[in-house]
């Protein structure tokens, strides 16, 4: 499927996991075993098709472990999990002075539908889905496997 949209450019930062667990307010909220924690960024010009474009990369990246040690299953060969987080601050631009400037994340009202769009489409591809709370303060806990941490966009500029 060939994705290249100017000017939208969905986030994510994904680490695979062999756990993790989201407390917020000092309460659990989610828990995974072994599969993917992903901390999703959206721009305000984001939509559907980068979203699905996304979701599917994710699903189908191969950064697990095979029989032999290489990477070359994916989260959907394994039958991990996902937990999902927002995550505004990917779109922090720190090029001038010390404090980030957000204007390029998405408002609420933008990014609160698409990422429960997200979270639909990863289920909707059969993945057991863990989730944050849109907008709430969390604590993230988890254990990264390998590490291994990949960088995404839906404009694929890495």
């Amino acid at each position: 499927m060939q994705h290249a949209i100017q000017g939208r450019m969905m986030r994510a930062v994904v680490q695979r996991v062999s756990r993790a667990v989201v407390d917020i307010d000092g309460i659990t909220r989610a828990t995974i075993g072994r599969g993917l924690v992903i901390l999703l960024g959206i721009r305000g010009s984001d939509s559907a098709p980068d979203l699905i474009w996304m979701a599917d990369k994710i699903i189908h990246l191969r950064i697990f472990p095979d029989e032999y040690g290489k990477m070359n299953t994916s989260l959907a060969d394994i039958n991990g999990e996902m937990l999902i987080v927002s995550q505004f601050t990917l779109y922090g631009d720190c090029r001038k002075g010390r404090r980030p400037g957000f204007s390029l994340a998405a408002p609420p009202e933008i990014a609160e539908p698409l990422y429960n769009q997200f979270i639909e489409e990863v289920k909707r591809q059969g993945i057991p889905v863990a989730t944050g709370i849109f907008q709430a303060d969390m604590a993230v806990d988890l254990v990264n496997d390998g590490p291994v941490t990949i960088l995404l966009d839906s404009e694929k500029t890495f």
